[in-house]
């Protein structure tokens, strides 16, 4: 903690402290109208002071507390949830890191604008103290800010990558209660996983007692997606399916034999053709037998 002058009876940080405290509502006004607050809470511009007022009141509590560049300091918890749902309120409007920071600059430009004129009586040397404080708070708010927008970006990705996965690894209801999964591309253990939940439910969800998973477009796979798809079988057989494999290349049809994977109780056909006149001639044995009379 920087002392002030002997004069002035408060410590810099206090003296932070008292300046935010007394410029609270004319901050909370500025802030409303600068880009950050504006465009988050667009339904009252009273909603927005209010905000303002709620992250100035914790940077009150922060250089109160001396602990300006303290991420664990109290104040900063508070302020953290605030400019979490702002941040993420912006990134999910499409601005980028830099867009934010520079919204967020602005918001700390506003705030030394107006300490330059609260202090313009004040001795040189206790500014000059004042405005690096005040930089020092503001500079680890930012890194709150930064480290919002980072962990947003990662969990948008993240949704993106799965919803990607999903429309990668459609489900396609061919007949009456007959489903089949035809993948393209390469899979890994996560589109693997994806395959199998989404194959499961839509057994559920159709009532389908025979599922194709038809791996033509798949040049070729590992020992662990190799071992996903036998977990599929294995799932949808304890649901009640028969799962019938189609398109197996001789690539793959060599790894899984590396792998010594027991395919004796796995049903497979050489293309989804061949695939959907097993499964049809299938109904219609079992709609024969269903009729013969016991």
């Amino acid at each position: 903690m920087i002392d002030g002058p002997p004069d002035s009876g408060l410590s810099s940080t206090e003296a932070l402290s008292a300046f935010l405290r007394r410029r609270t509502e004319q901050i909370a006004q500025r802030w409303a109208d600068l880009p950050l607050f504006q465009a988050v809470f667009t339904v009252t511009r009273d909603e927005a002071v209010e905000a303002c007022q709620a992250v100035l009141s914790c940077l009150v509590e922060v250089a109160e507390s001396g602990r300006l560049e303290d991420l664990e300091a109290p104040g900063f918890l508070p302020a953290r949830r605030q400019l979490v749902a702002m941040t993420a309120s912006r990134s999910r409007s499409g601005l980028s890191i830099a867009q934010v920071d520079r919204e967020f600059g602005v918001l700390r430009d506003a705030v030394l604008d107006m300490l330059a004129a609260d202090s313009s009586g004040a001795a040189p040397e206790e500014s000059a103290r004042l405005r690096l404080l005040l930089v020092t708070l503001f500079g680890t708010l930012r890194v709150v800010v930064v480290e919002t927008m980072l962990q947003e970006n990662q969990e948008i990705v993240q949704r993106q990558r799965q919803q990607l996965l999903e429309m990668a690894t459609p489900v396609v209801k061919l007949w009456d209660r007959l489903v089949a999964v035809p993948l393209i591309g390469m899979l890994d253990s996560a589109r693997s996983q994806v395959v199998m939940e989404n194959l499961l439910e839509a057994i559920v969800e159709h009532n389908a007692d025979i599922a194709i998973l038809d791996i033509t477009g798949v040049p070729t796979v590992d020992s662990l997606v190799a071992q996903h798809l036998m977990k599929t079988v294995a799932s949808a057989r304890l649901m009640g399916a028969e799962c019938v494999i189609s398109g197996i290349r001789p690539a793959i049809a060599q790894t899984m034999v590396q792998l010594g994977l027991d395919l004796g109780h796995v049903t497979t056909r050489a293309t989804l053709a061949d695939a959907l006149e097993w499964a049809l001639e299938r109904r219609r044995r079992r709609e024969r037998d269903s009729r013969i009379p016991e």
